[in-house]
């Protein structure tokens, strides 16, 4: 059930990636609010998650998450018939409460039907769920689109299979907290007090801090990678008639095959690694960051030169992404206990999500337009300032016969007028662009087409920030390692009402 439902949502949010450039011709809209479009879904899926995480772990999980379910299919094909930008985004930003219903109540299910390695590779296989649903979005989006001849049909297929979602959800048997660990009378303590121990809990935290750039470099990376790439491929010589859909298409291909490498193998490392090195998840998690960075700016710096190798690196990159989700998800079900684990789940996917996939997707949309309106200025003043000067050489020429006082007398002539030309064109330039600073984004906004190297170039150089947070994540998980033990242990004997050991307080 869960893995279904997860598949799905992820295959929505795809969907809409997948015919993004379709989105903004229909809306006339820039980069910056096309990826205010995910920013917005991003910020109602973390506001509503705190939410559900306190019902999660007092209430009926089931009926929450069918409910919420439910509403997310509801909106999505509300969503659909939306003819303005400020209706579609509403809309767009509704469907994240059914995603927080899910994502803060799905893992702990899992967390109290299975335990130890077993409970690992089912939130593996849970996880592999969301580049497998994400990767399948961007084919169905792309081809629905195709055939449909209109993006808001691609919008209308995953609230089909929402339906089916929330049938599966109330067919399910709802577990008892802690039931799998042997632990089934833990009452919930008050919400102020599961803040406090989550805050105090360093594993937890430097792990979510960890997850939020992992957070930060997919929402940008799945918002803006298929665009980027159709920018920088169509300039290959014959590739002039390439659509947006053609690259979507395969990049949703290498999402998927990345994805069921990615989550699994980075579950059995894992579980390979830890009679080894008890510590081993955060290492994992951090090695697998320092090879994605090279990996993803090697793909932003290879689509104008060789398309296989740009796909290559992307899938490489992804890979390795990959390798954290499940072994994030595990880190923090065996650091906490169970009466507080839809809480933690929802106290990190508010910090993720604030801090990384809810505003990446529009902070790059928004330094690709600043990066746009310094290259339109640079371009612009450049063919301003060509001045109407003669070639000297040509003028010496015509004077092969005269005699060297005269070349001279001619040259010192020429030389003379062009500077009073160079000095009238200079002075007229910086006139005009003193009045053009007077009025409002005057300068900033030229009535100049933006070229495709223009678009390519903005693009790659915002989305350069993506391999310096990844490396930022991996410091994160290394320092998770120096806590995760104690607080491993420490949840364990909560778990079964055992006051801490001095060494865990």
């Amino acid at each position: 059930m869960s893995i279904y439902e997860k598949s799905v949502v992820s295959n929505e949010q795809s969907v809409n990636n997948s015919v993004l450039t379709d989105i903004q011709d229909d809306f006339k809209i820039g980069d910056d609010d096309g990826g205010l479009l995910q920013t917005a879904f991003v910020l109602s899926y973390m506001i509503c998650a705190p939410l559900f995480g306190y019902l999660g772990d007092r209430y009926s999980r089931r009926w929450i998450m069918a409910i919420g379910v439910l509403l997310w299919s509801t909106t999505t094909l509300l969503g659909s018939f939306m003819g303005s930008y400020g209706g579609f985004i509403t809309f767009r930003a509704l469907v994240g409460i059914g995603e927080a219903s899910y994502s803060t109540i799905a893992p702990t299910i899992i967390s109290d039907l299975f335990v130890h390695d077993l409970r690992s590779k089912m939130l593996a296989l849970f996880y592999f769920a969301i580049p497998v649903g994400s990767g399948f979005g961007y084919i169905v989006g792309s081809e629905t689109a195709r055939l449909a001849n209109d993006w808001r049909w691609a919008l209308r297929v995953t609230p089909i299979l929402g339906i089916f979602a929330v049938v599966l959800i109330l067919l399910t048997k709802e577990p008892v907290r802690g039931e799998s660990e042997g632990s089934q009378n833990l009452e919930p303590t008050s919400y102020t007090e599961d803040i406090k121990d989550l805050v105090k809990n360093h594993s937890f935290m430097l792990s979510t801090a960890g997850f939020t750039c992992v957070a930060f470099v997919t929402g940008a990376l799945a918002w803006w990678g298929p665009k980027f790439i159709y920018l920088g491929v169509k300039m290959q010589p014959g590739n002039e008639q390439l659509t947006l859909n053609d690259v979507s298409y395969k990049f949703g291909i290498i999402a998927m095959i990345a994805g069921l490498i990615g989550v699994p193998l980075g579950s059995v490392l894992a579980q390979r690694l830890r009679p080894r090195q008890e510590s081993c998840d955060p290492y994992i998690c951090a090695f697998g960051l320092l090879i994605s960075a090279p990996m993803v700016y090697l793909s932003l710096v290879t689509p104008q030169t060789t398309t296989s190798f740009c796909f290559l690196f992307v899938f490489l990159a992804q890979v390795t992404l990959n390798l954290c989700w499940s072994i994030v998800a595990d880190i923090l079900l065996y650091v906490v206990v169970p009466t507080r684990r839809s809480t933690a789940e929802a106290f990190q996917i508010l910090l993720s999500h604030a801090l990384g996939d809810a505003g990446s997707p529009y902070f790059v949309g928004l330094l690709s337009e600043g990066i746009k309106r310094h290259l339109r200025t640079t371009t612009t003043q450049t063919s301003e300032f060509s001045l109407p000067i003669p070639s000297m050489s040509l003028t010496l020429e015509d004077s092969s016969n005269a005699t060297a006082t005269d070349l001279l007398t001619k040259a010192a002539n020429l030389i003379s007028d062009n500077a009073q030309a160079l000095v009238s064109n200079a002075s007229s330039l910086l006139q005009q662009n003193a009045t053009d600073l007077l009025q409002t984004d005057r300068i900033l906004d030229f009535n100049v087409e933006d070229s495709d190297s223009n678009n390519f170039r903005a693009l790659q150089y915002s989305l350069f920030s993506t391999s310096f947070v990844e490396v930022l994540g991996a410091v994160f998980f290394f320092l998770t390692a120096i806590y995760i033990i104690k607080d491993k242990r420490r949840a364990m004997r909560a778990t079964f009402g055992e006051p801490p050991s001095p060494a865990e307080e």
